[in-house]
């Protein structure tokens, strides 16, 4: 959705703000004052953000293309000048990961014992020890494919290691072989005879071209060359011609992996007339070709980085904090009513929330459980508690995002799986996504029926919530509460949509809040009232958005944003954005949380969020967000927000254009949030310390701005 009269000069375009986004994550690879192992898995990162933005939005525009569709966003760039400029920048994005692999990392691996060896750098007893593997366990699942008339191009899946093998010999009715390299193998190979503390690898492809010669007989094998190409992984449906999603989805599951191809990479000494061959099959042009030089796909690294005993080269390991007493101790239920809980995680454990639905699931007064299901861990305790509360009688309803993006085939299996238990699964709205994050427990208890509620600003998984920082609530408020079953009635049932007290809820009202919110903050500040806005998201993209925060600056509101990723608004252009300051935190966590903050004319209102300011998450999706009202909780926030702005390591500031600056060397005490939130989980400080951080929704003083909250033990 586009404002009238935009000035394309006052936007960012949406996907080169994304690619900066993910230089700032190779910039935490680049850094030697992080782990080593850590900067590997950072690079690891970069690869697999890749591999999702060119299956999403190089397709999307591609597709755009192709269909002469010249949608101009509000950025002025029409999709194949988009395509352009992502071409240029991905290269130069790439040339930097492989010179930092091979002239930075690779060397400092072998120094600590970890060595990722080319064929040519092995002993003699290693080549000796993986030819015999390569004969007993690779050759036999290895078939040669020729490419000539009679034998088409085999059909590759997406990203899926292969090899070209150049051919020479008479009677050829070809030059050009391809040998698919089956997923079932392992991509990185150990040596057997490592010594303690020692580790030796050789990837796959490479001992694959030192013996490809023996799957061709009677010719001369010129070269073989490992490549992968990229293909369009997005899902095209049209629910309102589909009688049943979940068929659908599973059908165009299994056709995602042979989507239209949109890069391919290939070993960086290919020859040109080979890379030219496959580009032909492939409907490909130079822009889309990517010479590497070195691991055609990081992510394979992932595992065996993951593997290894040590952990000098690895972040310190941390225990989360308990927020909620032991169930042994006081029952969950009891504790809500007593005062909300606010979750921070990772800090402060999940366990929490998983307790909170196991306790609802096993409780004989809770009558009812209803939750969104957005992505979760494939173990998922907490989709096996609603099973449970279904077997044991209760009224248990979820509703399951089949289209959480790379996520469907999971979320499938767990709507059969709850369907089987007796679970109510439903899959949302018709053209919308289920993206809210809410938990609702019916119980009978002995003054009456009362309504519980978990609303979060992250997934129910387990596994992230020890990645991503989020923030999460456990309330009884009655208002809340009734809005959030009004809200699930909405979904499951046929209903226009409910007026909501508290609720701010996408895709009707929350845009609107929004936009109300800013502009009430302009008007504040004409009329010399406190004024300001401070806003934790992950993307700023929506140009009307932008716009009203731009006219906000202009009547005299600062404006502090923390923006993760993609941020198309440009801050302190003279005369438009003057009081906006831009910055994105980039550290060992991902930074999930959303969090709105309006000074209100002295009287700040702070919002907990699962929406980021998108349009997507303004019209497409089922968004929630929340006040939070609890004074101590509110003081609480505020802590997090000026803890998160003091960051000046892992933060960075938009600068000019679309670069973002490190803030360090401004004279200040290096101060790094994340690593200030996992000290506070060791560090008892006495009362008569200054002002307290707030710990396990308890209360704690706020902070001027600058000033290092302490501690509450």
């Amino acid at each position: 959705m586009q404002p009238p009269n935009c000035d394309p000069a006052q936007y960012v375009n949406r996907e080169l703000s994304w690619l900066e986004f993910n230089q700032r994550v190779l910039e935490e690879a680049q850094d030697p004052t992080n782990p080593l192992l850590e900067r590997v898995k950072f690079l690891c990162i970069v690869s697999s953000n890749l591999d999702e933005f060119f299956e999403v939005r190089v397709a999307g525009l591609r597709q755009q293309r192709s269909h002469n569709i010249s949608d101009i966003g509000p950025d002025g760039l029409s999709p194949g000048e988009q395509l352009r400029a992502i071409s240029q920048r991905v290269r130069t994005l790439a040339a930097d990961q492989y010179r930092l692999w091979n002239e930075d990392l690779l060397p400092a691996l072998e120094r600590e014992n970890i060595f990722f060896l080319q064929w040519d750098e092995l002993t003699e007893e290693e080549k000796e020890y993986y030819t015999d593997y390569f004969k007993s366990s690779v050759y036999p699942v290895l078939t040669p494919l020729a490419v000539d008339p009679v034998h088409p191009f085999p059909q590759l899946l997406n990203k899926s290691l292969n090899v070209a093998v150049e051919l020479e010999g008479e009677e050829l009715t070809t030059n050009l072989a391809v040998v698919q390299v089956p997923r079932i193998l392992p991509r990185l190979l150990p040596y057997r005879a490592a010594e303690s503390g020692t580790y030796r690898y050789i990837f796959i492809g490479n001992l694959i071209q030192a013996h490809v010669h023996l799957l061709f007989h009677g010719v001369t094998v010129r070269g073989a060359y490992p490549f992968r190409v990229t293909r369009n992984s997005d899902l095209y449906l049209d629910e309102e011609e589909i009688a049943n999603l979940l068929k659908a989805i599973e059908t165009e599951l299994r056709k995602r992996s042979r989507g239209d191809a949109v890069r391919l990479e290939i070993q960086q000494d290919c020859p040109q007339h080979i890379a030219e061959q496959l580009l032909q099959t492939f409907g490909l042009n130079d822009a889309d070709l990517f010479r590497v030089d070195g691991p055609i796909n990081f992510m394979r690294l992932m595992p065996v980085i993951s593997g290894f005993d040590r952990p000098e080269l690895k972040y310190r390991p941390f225990a989360p904090r308990g927020v909620v007493a032991p169930a042994h101790d006081e029952d969950i239920f009891t504790q809500i009513r007593r005062r909300p809980i606010l979750f921070h995680h990772p800090y402060e454990s999940f366990q929490g929330v998983l307790d909170f639905i196991k306790e609802a699931a096993e409780d004989p007064n809770v009558l009812a459980i209803k939750q969104t299901l957005y992505r979760t861990s494939g173990d998922s305790p907490i989709a096996a508690a609603l099973a449970d509360a279904a077997q044991g009688g209760k009224q248990v309803t979820a509703v399951i995002e089949l289209k959480a993006r790379f996520d469907e085939a999971a979320n499938i299996k767990w709507s059969r799986a709850l369907q089987e238990a007796g679970v109510h699964v439903v899959f949302g709205l018709v053209g919308l996504k289920t993206h809210a994050k809410l938990a609702l427990v019916v119980r009978k208890d002995e003054d009456g029926i009362r309504r519980y509620l978990h609303l979060g600003t992250g997934n129910y998984h387990p596994s992230t919530a020890r990645l991503y920082t989020d923030l999460g609530l456990l309330t009884c408020d009655p208002v809340l509460t009734n809005d959030c079953a009004e809200l699930l009635n909405w979904i499951t049932g046929v209903s226009v949509f409910p007026e909501l007290q508290k609720l701010k809820a996408a895709p009707e009202t929350l845009h609107d809040f929004v936009l109300e919110s800013i502009r009430r903050e302009a008007e504040h500040a004409k009329a010399g009232l406190p004024a300001s806005i401070f806003a934790k998201i992950n993307s700023l993209v929506d140009p009307e958005v932008i716009q009203a925060l731009y006219a906000a600056s202009q009547a005299g509101v600062d404006v502090r944003l923390l923006v993760r990723g993609v941020c198309c608004l440009r801050s302190r252009v003279p005369g438009i954005s003057d009081r906006i300051t831009v910055r994105s935190i980039v550290g060992r966590f991902l930074e999930h949380s959303r969090i709105y903050r309006f000074e209100n004319a002295g009287q700040p209102e702070l919002y907990l969020a699962s929406a980021d300011w998108m349009p997507r998450n303004f019209f497409r999706r089922v968004e929630t967000c929340f006040p939070v009202d609890d004074p101590a909780l509110k003081d609480r926030l505020e802590t997090i927000l000026e803890v998160h702005w003091r960051d000046n390591v892992k933060a960075r500031q938009q600068g000019q254009g679309l670069t973002y600056d490190r803030l360090t060397g401004t004279g200040k005490e290096r101060f790094d949030a994340q690593a200030y939130f996992l000290e506070q989980l060791t560090v008892r400080q006495r009362p008569d310390r200054g002002p307290k951080i707030a710990v396990g929704g308890m209360a704690g003083a706020k902070p001027r701005e600058g000033e290092l909250p302490q501690a509450q033990g």
